[in-house]
């Protein structure tokens, strides 16, 4: 599947309040469930000393499909393509590799 084929498919699942109007609601749902990643990942340091088993892995995983819906939804309500989304960061750091400013903070090193 490529980028594009996910971003429409999922767009057909969109219900949430001002769908086309309004990128509110899927940020913070892109919050959200970017927080509960963080929160299985949490889990495995604190209850699993650190390993990672396969039922764990399978949680993060709808975890993380949840975080790339929300992206999807976020990226179709400002009218932008995740493949062109994806090309400008790849651009983005290429560009600091070749410059050695892939290390540092900033949005524009």
């Amino acid at each position: 599947m490529t980028f594009e084929e996910y971003q429409k498919k999922s767009r057909k699942t969109a219900l949430y309040p001002k769908v086309g109007t309004s990128f509110v609601y899927p940020t913070l749902g892109l919050a959200g469930e970017a927080g509960e990643v963080v929160e299985k990942v949490k889990k495995i340091f604190r209850d699993d000393n650190g390993k990672v088993t396969v039922s764990k892995k399978e949680e993060i995983k709808k975890e993380l499909g949840d975080v790339l819906w929300y992206l999807s939804q976020v990226a179709t309500e400002f009218g932008l393509s995740f493949a062109v989304i994806a090309k400008t960061n790849l651009d983005k750091l290429r560009s600091r590799v070749e410059r050695g400013r892939l290390q540092g903070s900033g949005d524009n090193r």
